[in-house]
């Protein structure tokens, strides 16, 4: 889930150069005679294919330039420092898309677990949000931690947050959670993603489920809610399963954050409680 404050969005101008452009045969040959020098040379081995994929880009959690989704408004946040918090992963990360594993009962207490545990609580208060899984720090692990507070709640309109009802809670970390639905009561709200910066979605949620896993102790527990916070923990559980928010969307509501209030498009259906 993502963070909490409405930030601004920054343009950037980069100047523009007023000699001429080079020509296109002049830049090919600039590119290509080297690496073919080298090749006949013996330097370098021919390509094995007409493809050549780039280093694997890494993602930090905020840029100067873009402005920063949230969970509930909106993010701002700054780049990781050294020791601090991990970086969230993007959406297009293989680790956002496929199935994660269940963490070992055994291996619940061991200093791995309870570290990537304290890694996810920090990377989550950073941003602010209310709800992070553990792909989401590039960790393919049944775990999720989720927290939404009074100044959180603050920071939306109370018309907002007493439609969604939304109410506090303490910290909950879960693993291996399994998810099951108490009624069959829906709402439709928008969504967000710290992994899908400045976007949001409509999505259908039940309103009462039943989560069960294990504790940070490595004991059993069982969270009954409803809600938002009930909102959250699918969204949670569903990042576990490979899957992300604008999959279940509804479609034609996906919007960038700052056009969050604009009118939906005919034929989409009222934010809300379904029947109400």
């Amino acid at each position: 889930m993502e963070s909490l404050h409405r930030a601004s969005l920054q343009l950037r101008l980069l100047p523009l150069s007023l000699s001429p452009a080079p020509s296109r045969t002049l830049v090919l040959r600039t590119l290509l005679e080297p690496a073919a020098r080298r090749r006949r040379l013996g330097a370098d081995p021919p390509p094995k294919s007409g493809l050549i994929f780039p280093p694997r880009r890494r993602y930090s959690n905020s840029s100067p330039s873009i402005a920063r989704a949230g969970w509930l408004l909106g993010l701002a946040g700054d780049k990781k420092k050294s020791g601090g918090p991990p970086d969230i992963v993007k959406a297009g990360d293989p680790v956002l898309h496929e199935p994660a594993r269940e963490v070992d009962p055994a291996d619940v207490g061991s200093e791995r677990i309870q570290k990537i545990i304290d890694d996810m609580v920090a990377a989550m208060r950073k941003a602010p949000g209310v709800g992070l899984a553990a792909p989401q720090i590039g960790i393919p692990l049944r775990i999720i931690v989720l927290e939404d507070t009074k100044e959180y709640i603050g920071y939306a309109p109370k018309e907002e947050t007493k439609a969604q009802d939304r109410r506090p809670f303490d910290l909950l970390v879960i693993l291996n959670p399994k998810l099951k639905k108490k009624s069959d009561r829906t709402a439709l709200f928008f969504e967000g993603c710290l992994s899908v910066d400045g976007y949001r979605g409509l999505v259908e949620r039940y309103l009462d489920v039943e989560v069960t896993g294990l504790g940070r102790d490595g004991k059993p527990i069982k969270v009954d809610a409803s809600g938002w916070q009930a909102r959250i923990l699918q969204h949670e559980c569903n990042h576990l399963d490979g899957t992300l928010y604008v999959d279940k969307m509804v479609p034609r509501t996906f919007r960038i954050v700052e056009n969050l209030d604009l009118p939906l498009a005919d034929g989409c259906p009222r934010l809300g409680v379904r029947g109400s």
